[in-house]
Order: C-alpha cells, then sequence, then structure tokens
C-alpha cells in the first residue's frame, strides 16, 4: 500500500507540472511577446524556482527560446512546426471532405484518409460504408505501415532512408498473412511504386481487405493516404482492384486541392 502510495504522489507530481507548463506557453498568449521568469511567476503564482526549472525544460523541447539581450523568454519553433502539422492535417482533412464522401458514394464501402504519425499511421477522417456488414473504424486510430494498404502506399512513396528506417524496424505480425520479412516488403513497395496503389489482404485484420492511393501536397510530398476497406466477404480481391481507378482519381483531386501539379499512379509522382 505504502508503494502505490508513493506512485500516486509521483504521477500527481508530474500532472502539476504538465499543468504548470501548459499554463507558462499560455501566458504568451496576451500582447507580450517576451516574458522573463520573475513575471512568469508572479502572473502564475508559482515559485520562481519552479518556473525555472519548467522552462529550462520547455526550452529543451524547443517550445521556448530565450532573448540573450533581454534575458527573457518567447515562444519557439518547436510550438510552431506542432501547428503548422496540426494545420496541414486539418487542411487535409477539410479538402480531402467531400471527395471522400463521393468515393464512399461510388465505391458502397468504407473510405478512410490516414496521415503518417510517427512510427505509425493514423486515420483521420471515416466515411463509413452504409452497408449492415462493414468494418470498424475510428477517427484517431493508429495502425502500423508494414501491414496495411494506407500505410504501404504513403511508405513507399518516402525517401530511401525512411523506408530502410521502418523496415529495419521489428515487422510484428498482425495476422498470419502479414508480411515480416524485410526484403519482401521492399519488393512489394517497388511493386506499388509502379501501380501507384497499395492493396491489404487480411494483412492486418482478418475478415477484411483494403486497397489505398498516396496523396501528395505542392512540394509533392507524400502527406496522407486515402483507403477503401471492406469485408472479404464481399470484397474478393478482383473486386477490390476494380476500386483501383476510382481511388486514384480522387486521390489525384485531394492532390490537386493541396497545390500538386505533377500526376499520380503508375509510378509517376
Amino acid at each position: 500500500m505504502k508503494a502505490t502510495g508513493i506512485e500516486e504522489d509521483r504521477q500527481k507530481s508530474r500532472l502539476s507540472s504538465v499543468s504548470m507548463a501548459i499554463r507558462i506557453l499560455k501566458a504568451f498568449e496576451g500582447d507580450d511577446a517576451e516574458i522573463g521568469i520573475t513575471e512568469l511567476a508572479r502572473r502564475l503564482g508559482i515559485a520562481k524556482s519552479t518556473v525555472h526549472r519548467l522552462v529550462v525544460t520547455l526550452m529543451a523541447e524547443d517550445f521556448l527560446e530565450q532573448n540573450h539581450d533581454t534575458g527573457r523568454y518567447r515562444l519557439g519553433l518547436g510550438l510552431f512546426g506542432l501547428g503548422s502539422l496540426v494545420r496541414n492535417r486539418m487542411d487535409l482533412s477539410t479538402e480531402a471532405r467531400t471527395l471522400l464522401i463521393d468515393l464512399r458514394q461510388e465505391t458502397d464501402e468504407t473510405v478512410l484518409l490516414a496521415v503518417p504519425a510517427g512510427p505509425e499511421i493514423m486515420y483521420i477522417r471515416v466515411q463509413p460504408s452504409r452497408q449492415a456488414v462493414r468494418i470498424s473504424a475510428e477517427i484517431g486510430m493508429r495502425a502500423p505501415y508494414h501491414s496495411t494498404a494506407a500505410g504501404r502506399a504513403m511508405l513507399a512513396f518516402q525517401p530511401e532512408s525512411r523506408i530502410a528506417a521502418l523496415t529495419r524496424a521489428l515487422l510484428l505480425p498482425r495476422t498470419p498473412k502479414t508480411i515480416t520479412d524485410p526484403d519482401k516488403l521492399q519488393k512489394l513497395l517497388g511493386n506499388i511504386r509502379r501501380l501507384g496503389y497499395a492493396v491489404e489482404d487480411e494483412e492486418n485484420e482478418l475478415g477484411m481487405r483494403a486497397i489505398a492511393a498516396p496523396i501528395h501536397d505542392a512540394q509533392s510530398e507524400v502527406v496522407g493516404a486515402v483507403a477503401v476497406a471492406g469485408p472479404v466477404q464481399r470484397l474478393s480481391l478482383k473486386n477490390l482492384n476494380g476500386f483501383a481507378e476510382p481511388l486514384l482519381v480522387a486521390a489525384r483531386a485531394i492532390s490537386a486541392r493541396l497545390g500538386h501539379r505533377g500526376s499520380l499512379g503508375s509510378g509517376d509522382s
């Protein structure tokens, strides 16, 4: 019981530090672009030593930076990077919405929009199939690159260094059909680049198949993927590949809305 109490106290302390760090960052929402330690402590009603400790931590993550001429602090580029990431994802989700609805209408299967999320992918928009039997997917759900159509569609068009880093990682089996051999995965990615889209055959979840194509931005970087997914009872591989053309049309249209001017598909990006 004593050890549990100590751990709870530690957790509360960590949560308190996170809360105070957030309050420090929010202190810069006003007109003052730069604020000193003493003023931060006064505004927030906490000790200067605590403010200094948290400021040092925030600086280490580039969330704050110091003006060495004045000694005061200002918001750092790390926050700008996070804000840009959020804005880009919001822009992608907004621009893709009507096209995803159209694709769902044409295929009558669940349509998903995915983005890179560190070592995984994350689904940020889902247009569920209107059929009674359909796959289950939620916004915010994460999945591996190597076992999903959306993940492989994005991975195939990444720089070689990024592909190598992810394929060197442990490729865990999600089902008995998951490709876990790096060489086989590399060969598959080459085929995806040639076709312009990726197919998933019960490799991430038994009973589900999917097809996905990458989305490019104005700089021709892959920023997401659009996928069509459904149950194997209804989606044979032949039926699934029949969705390739409307899928590629949707991916090209979304990319164009993001400023991409190249052609997508058949390995040409």
